[in-house]
């Protein structure tokens, strides 16, 4: 995992490049709190992005309040 200490973005000449989110709510959907805990996920993810350079191969894993892994993001071509 590539991190660095200034954010990169993606240039133009990056064509069909995509940024992917894959999160399993398993068999209880969270126990019926899927939109607080898919919101908590996505607030986080999108705050830590710019830690992240984003190029192809990137990506991280994804967990749960309870810190479970439930996924994975990354950015693929």
């Amino acid at each position: 995992m590539k991190r660095l200490k200034e954010p990169h973005h993606l240039r133009a000449e990056d064509p069909g490049v995509k940024f992917l989110l894959e999160v399993d709510m398993g068999d209880t959907c969270w126990d019926g709190e899927a939109v607080p805990e898919l919101g908590r996920i996505l607030r986080y993810w999108a705050g830590n992005l710019k830690h992240y350079e984003l190029e192809p191969g990137v990506g991280a894993e994804v967990y749960d309040s309870g810190y479970r892994e439930v996924g994975r993001w990354s950015v693929v071509r």
